[in-house]
């Protein structure tokens, strides 16, 4: 039988960054799901705080080039690679100097959020997928972590949803608490639609409220976990409204089979969305 093929996309990754809770779930979610028997690809944003010497970065020439459009502006797409000896996994970066060379990750110095990490949500999401295509590798399952990549669920749904290399591609999207405490950029849903998508959706999101977005995210997404021992009263009253299929909190201990098989069940079983 072949290899499931989970991609796993995370907003940061130790040791690239410092321990918490997304980088740390990052880190080892991927190696045991590579120990379970799945092939796996791991991305992450290449954000200027990252030491490229420390950490032996590298850029893949025949990856990068490409020129993506967001808000009407180009970007080049720059990809880079390094390895975590010890998983035995590679990691690729995506990388831009518009949107990840200043020297911290989603929030400056004095803690407050950029104004256009929907912008740079866009980006990183937009040029996993492009990657993934130049590699080849077509994902069976798309695993999230943390809020700066929920918005692939929309994209897998909407604009690559034709796409033959991601037509059966699923999400899976693991909730944190960690979140934002101020509102996405008003101008949002007009870069969505920019970007091709529908009116439907994008006047769903005319609220740009933090719990908004991952209300609508989650609305489009194939499979929930939970990362946490317990959520914020407002993500689990949208984690318990949801269809999708659901894993609760698990102990690191039963982690490995409880996710193998949870992929498996969201992979092979459909869900109505």
């Amino acid at each position: 039988m072949e290899k499931k093929k989970v991609l796993f996309i995370s907003q940061e990754i130790c040791p690239f960054l410092p321990k918490s809770e997304v980088s740390s779930h990052a880190r080892r979610l991927p190696q045991i799901t590579q120990e379970e028997g799945k092939e796996i690809r791991v991305f992450t944003p290449r954000y200027g705080v990252i030491n490229e010497r420390r950490h032996q970065l590298h850029e893949v020439i025949r990856l990068s080039g490409l020129n993506m459009s967001i808000d009407d502006q180009d970007h080049p797409l720059i990809i880079k690679v390094a390895s975590v000896s010890a998983a035995k996994m590679q990691v690729y970066f995506i990388d831009n100097d518009d949107y990840f060379k200043r020297k911290s990750t989603l929030s400056d110095e004095n803690n407050v959020y950029y104004p256009d990490n929907d912008e740079r949500a866009m980006f990183f999401c937009r040029g996993v997928l492009e990657t993934v295509k130049k590699l080849g590798w077509q994902p069976d399952v798309i695993h999230c972590n943390g809020w700066f990549t929920g918005i692939m669920a929309l994209y897998i749904k909407y604009i690559y949803s034709k796409d033959p290399h991601f037509k059966s591609t699923k999400v899976i999207y693991n909730l944190f608490n960690e979140g934002i405490d101020q509102s996405w950029d008003p101008r949002f849903p007009e870069k969505l639609k920019k970007d091709g998508f529908p009116t439907k959706l994008t006047d769903s999101l005319k609220d740009t409220s933090f719990i908004n977005i991952t209300k609508t995210i989650i609305d489009h997404c194939d499979g929930l976990s939970i990362a946490e021992e317990s959520l914020t009263p407002a993500l689990q009253t949208i984690y318990d409204l949801s269809s999708a299929h659901k894993m609760g909190h698990v102990t690191e201990d039963a982690m490995p089979k409880e996710l193998s098989s949870f992929i498996d069940k969201v992979v092979n079983e459909p869900v109505l969305i």
